[in-house]
């Protein structure tokens, strides 16, 4: 259930052989997302259990059943970045349910980001999972 964006991302990472350059390919995307605006890095919108800062602001467009996810993101580490990259990829313009919907695991283990990744960073892209699916089901139950 992957969306064409993140269906990009696998295409061009089965392109790429070599780990270093998927490791470089997520820092350029890392590079290539807009910043989030300082006045939204606060408490609320930072994900707990990352080695890393990380913050992410929700944004649901529409209501009930066919209203959509998007979020912003940003992080004070650029592999981080990228990650977070990724996961707007994966979930941006579905549906709340939708989201709860999407196995990340298996959609990320595609790109075989865990065996390259540190426990932190692992632990961490767990997290911000774990935080966007918690957003969209709030949403859900607010729509």
């Amino acid at each position: 259930m992957a969306t064409p964006a993140f269906e990009d991302i696998a295409e061009t990472f089965e392109f790429l052989d070599d780990w270093e350059d998927r490791y470089r390919h997520v820092i350029d995307m890392g590079k290539a997302m807009p910043p989030l605006d300082d006045a939204f890095k606060v408490p609320a919108t930072k994900v707990e259990g990352c080695a890393s800062q990380v913050w992410l602001l929700p944004k649901i467009e529409g209501e009930g059943a066919g209203a959509r996810f998007d979020f912003q993101g940003d992080s004070d580490a650029m592999i981080v970045r990228g990650l977070i990259a990724i996961l707007h990829a994966l979930y941006s313009g579905l549906t709340l349910a939708e989201v709860l919907k999407v196995d990340a695991g298996a959609e990320l283990a595609r790109l075989g980001l865990h065996e390259h990744l540190s426990s932190q960073r692992s632990n961490g892209l767990r997290a911000m999972v774990e935080r966007i699916r918690t957003l969209a089901a709030s949403a859900a139950t607010l729509s």
